[in-house]
């Protein structure tokens, strides 16, 4: 059997084999036995799949009937898909005044929920200013505040502290970053089903509107065309 392609310098395959016998595995992962590489590789040209050592340290040498093209395959999926559902930890950053007011304070917590809601965790820095900094109690109070009005969405992952004329606080999400991207884009998948049927049904209200039946026009008798002074 020729082998083809890229070998990996991980594993051997076919003729790269070069130990007198091997422990050989059959395709569906059942025992074969020890039995001389030749006889493997026979075996292996006959079910017209690779000759694989998997196990090179073992004594002797495991290897496995498989279609290792299939094989690379499958694994390069693998590692694919574990990359995409990475979880990359991203921290974002907020900041506020000690004595901010109502408005300005709805408005940053808005990012902080939105922040959580996507996975990802969020640093909280108060900024002292002047005497502020002789105040560190209402940095604290802003901050329990703030973390008791997402408590639904995040939790206290680093308790406040001082940190010279700021103090600083972070959050982290009770979701993962990956569950979150899943059901955002789930939720964008429904928002776009639903404008796309809103528009179908406003399509066919139309069409409807358009084909109703047309008001039959009235007709004249003959009367009501002749002079009536020149009527039979």
């Amino acid at each position: 059997m020729t082998p083809g392609g890229h070998i990996s310098t991980e594993l051997r395959i076919n003729d790269r084999i070069r130990v007198s016998e091997v422990r050989l595995v059959g395709p569906n992962g059942e025992t074969v036995g020890i039995v001389p590489t030749g006889d493997a590789l026979r075996l292996a040209q006959e079910a017209d799949l690779d000759l694989v050592e998997v196990a090179p340290t073992a004594r002797p040498p495991v290897c496995k009937l498989m279609d290792y093209g299939k094989f690379k395959y499958e694994n390069a999926q693998k590692a694919r898909e574990a990359r995409r559902n990475q979880t990359n930890v991203v921290i974002k950053e907020m900041k506020l005044r000690p004595k901010i007011d109502s408005h300005d304070y709805d408005t940053k917590k808005g990012h902080v929920v939105r922040f959580l809601t996507a996975g990802d965790k969020v640093k909280i820095t108060i900024m002292f200013r002047g005497r502020e900094q002789h105040r560190p109690e209402l940095g604290f109070r802003l901050l329990q505040r703030l973390a008791e009005d997402v408590v639904d969405l995040g939790f206290v992952e680093s308790a406040p502290k001082q940190d010279g004329r700021n103090m600083t606080m972070v959050l982290g999400p009770h979701r993962k970053k990956a569950e979150a991207k899943v059901e955002m884009k789930a939720e964008k998948e429904n928002q776009a089903a639903a404008r796309l049927q809103a528009e179908a049904d406003e399509r066919a209200e139309r069409a409807a509107a358009h084909s109703g039946p047309v008001g039959a026009k009235k007709e004249r008798g003959r009367s009501e065309n002749l002079d009536p002074e020149i009527e039979a």
